[in-house]
C-alpha cells in the first residue's frame, strides 16, 4: 500500500506528508533510514477514529533533500510542528519510531501533546549508533545508487528478526528516495548529531503526556535495556519489549505492535484515562514464531474495555 502524499513548504523546505481521517489528530513520525511509508498499514487502522498526520521529515521519503539545511532533530521538531500548526491540529497524539521517536520527545517536551508513544526511540545520549558514524565518516562521493541500496538492505537485515516480512516492493519503496538522490542519505545521516536529548531525564519526567514505549528485545541498535529507562523516566508509561523482534518493530511483526498502537491511542487518548503511579511492564509471552505469542491479558495493558483503574 502507498500512502498519498501532500505538499507544505516548511521553514526549512517542502515537507511531503500523509493526512488522512477525521477527528483526534495523531503524528506518525519515522525514523533513518525510512519514510511514511513506515506507517502504510497503521494509517487505515487509525482513520476510523482518528486524523492521521505522518510527514517525510525533511531530507527523507518524498520530501525536500535541500543542501546546507539543518536536519538534526532540533530542526525537524520545529518544521513538524510549522506542519502541525499549519494543519490546525492541537492536542495531538505523537507515534515516533527511532529518529522520530527523538523528534517526539522534544515536541512532548515543548508542550501540545498529551500522549506519547515511543518504538526504539533514540532517547538519552545513547546515539548516534556506530552505523550512523560509519555512513557519516564516509565521504558523500562515495554515495551512489548501488551504495544506498546496500545500506538499506544491511540495515534491514540487522534491523529486523524476521526479515522476510519485509517483501521486495516495501523494500522498493524505501530504496526508491534514495536512489533518485543518493547524496541525501549522507545529509540525512550528518543530521544525527547526539544533540537534543542527554540529560532530558527531569524534563520527561515532568510530562504530563501518557505514553507507551515499545522495543524488540533483539534491537543491535539501541539496546531493550532503553525501554526500562525510558519507562522509568517517564510518568505512568506502559513498556513492552518483544521477544524475537528487532529495531523495526513495524515490520517484525504488525499483527501485534500495530493493533496495541491502535488500542493504546483509542483507550487513552479518546478515552483519556487517567494517569497511574510509576511504569507498567508488559508481558508479550515468547517468540513470534512459536504458540503462545501475543499480549496473554490484554487488560494487564490497559487495553481491555477502557474502564477505569
Amino acid at each position: 500500500m502507498t500512502l498519498e502524499r501532500r505538499r507544505f513548504r516548511s521553514s526549512g523546505g517542502e515537507l511531503a506528508y500523509v493526512d488522512a481521517g477525521e477527528g483526534v489528530p495523531v503524528l506518525l513520525l519515522h525514523g533513518f533510514p525510512t519514510s511514511a511509508h513506515l506507517w502504510r498499514r497503521l494509517v487505515p487502522m487509525l482513520t476510523p477514529a482518528f486524523r492521521a498526520i505522518a510527514p517525510d521529515l525533511l531530507g527523507y521519503g518524498d520530501s525536500a533533500k535541500p543542501v546546507d539545511v539543518e536536519l538534526h532533530i532540533r530542526a525537524q521538531a520545529r518544521y513538524v510542528r510549522e506542519l502541525v500548526e499549519h494543519l490546525g491540529a492541537d492536542d495531538i497524539a505523537v507515534v515516533g519510531h527511532d529518529i522520530g521517536g527523538g523528534v517526539a520527545q522534544l515536541l512532548a517536551m515543548d508542550g501540545g501533546v498529551r500522549t506519547l508513544v515511543l518504538i526504539d526511540a533514540i532517547c538519552f545520549d545513547a546515539w548516534p549508533i556506530e552505523g550512523v558514524r560509519l555512513l557519516q565518516r564516509a565521504g558523500a562521493g562515495e554515495y551512489d545508487e548501488s551504495f544506498v541500496r546496500q545500506v538499506l538492505e544491511v540495515t534491514f537485515d540487522l534491523g529486523m528478526g524476521h526479515r522476510h516480512r519485509l517483501d521486495d516492493e516495501a523494500l522498493a519503496e524505501y530504496v526508491r528516495p534514495w536512489a533518485a538522490d543518493p547524496a541525501a542519505l549522507h545529509r540525512a545521516a550528518s543530521g544525527i548529531d547526539g544533540v537534543g536529548l542527554d540529560g532530558s531525564e527531569a524534563r520527561l519526567s515532568d510530562l504530563g503526556a501518557r505514553a507507551l514505549v515499545l522495543w524488540g528485545e533483539d534491537d543491535p541498535f539501541l539496546p531493550a535495556s532503553l525501554a526500562e529507562r525510558l519507562g522509568e523516566t517517564l510518568p505512568g508509561a506502559s513498556v513492552a519489549v518483544l521477544p524475537g523482534c528487532s529495531h523495526f518493530l513495524i515490520e517484525d511483526a504488525p499483527e501485534t505492535v500495530l493493533p496495541l498502537i491502535a488500542d493504546y491511542l483509542r483507550i487513552h487518548h479518546l478515552g483519556a484515562r487517567h494517569a497511574h503511579a510509576g511504569p507498567r511492564f508488559l508481558d508479550l509471552g515468547v517468540s513470534f514464531e512459536r504458540p503462545g505469542h501475543g499480549l496473554e491479558d490484554p487488560a494487564a495493558a490497559g487495553l481491555g474495555n477502557g474502564e477505569e483503574e
